[in-house]
């Protein structure tokens, strides 16, 4: 079985984000590097994880005008990340013009094109807090517009909340990739994540990839946590 677990390096230095690259790696699918640690440990972090032989998912939602966008998304082909992110929210041309970098910037270097994956709505977020900056307050509703938004713009993958997966697995094409957060283990808490399911509940509603952080990084010992989760989702 493909392993799907992605790991959220949410640390503050790359001395400890390594430390846990080198014991979790056997364990997971790969990690994945947010804002925080980047811009504390810069692209140098990429090119460490990555060393090690290690995916990496760059998740810094770039959201700006497309051509800032499509600059940065080819940065990150550069740096050799599998999958990076970008906000649905910030329009078709933007969308399109992200998707293009990966692919044209990939050609260019000889590598594989990363999966360019559009946040749809933070799992963060509930009904009273899209309100409030004016969104439509229905979190569903609101996920499927940005879907296919990302969709029609060329996008092979989108992040969302567990709870979305099974409906959007029913309104979108079969390739497009489905990863994640918001993911807690049976009996773990929520922290602020207010949208969650369980790995193997993510997994059979249709998730590809899921990304999983304070419950393993957190645990006593991080890679009995994430070799539990492993077996958890064996069939």
């Amino acid at each position: 079985m493909r392993n799907p677990v992605f790991v959220a390096l949410d640390v503050p230095t790359a001395e400890e984000a390594l430390d846990l690259v080198r014991e979790l790696a056997p364990a997971v699918g790969g990690f994945k590097i947010g804002s925080e640690l980047f811009t504390a440990a810069g692209p140098d972090i990429v090119r460490a994880v990555r060393r090690t032989g290690a995916q990496v998912f760059l998740d810094l939602k770039f959201h700006d005008i497309p051509n800032t966008v499509a600059r940065a998304v080819a940065a990150a082909v550069r740096l050799d990340v599998q999958m990076l992110t970008v906000h649905a929210s910030g329009g078709l041309a933007m969308l399109q013009a992200a998707e293009e970098a990966a692919q044209q910037t990939a050609a260019q270097t000889g590598r594989n094109a990363p999966l360019v994956l559009a946040v749809t709505v933070l799992t963060s977020l509930d009904s009273a807090a899209l309100a409030e900056v004016g969104c439509d307050d229905h979190v569903g509703r609101q996920v499927e517009r940005l879907a296919a938004l990302a969709v029609r713009a060329g996008l092979r993958g989108l992040v969302c909340s567990p709870l979305e997966v099974a409906g959007l697995r029913q309104m979108l094409p079969s390739h497009v990739q489905l990863v994640t957060p918001g993911i807690r283990p049976e009996g773990g808490g929520a922290d602020d994540q207010r949208r969650t399911l369980t790995p193997r509940q993510a997994l059979e509603a249709g998730a590809d990839w899921l990304v999983i952080g304070r419950p393993i990084t957190a645990a006593p010992q991080p890679r009995l946590a994430a070799e539990k989760i492993l077996r958890s989702l064996e069939l």
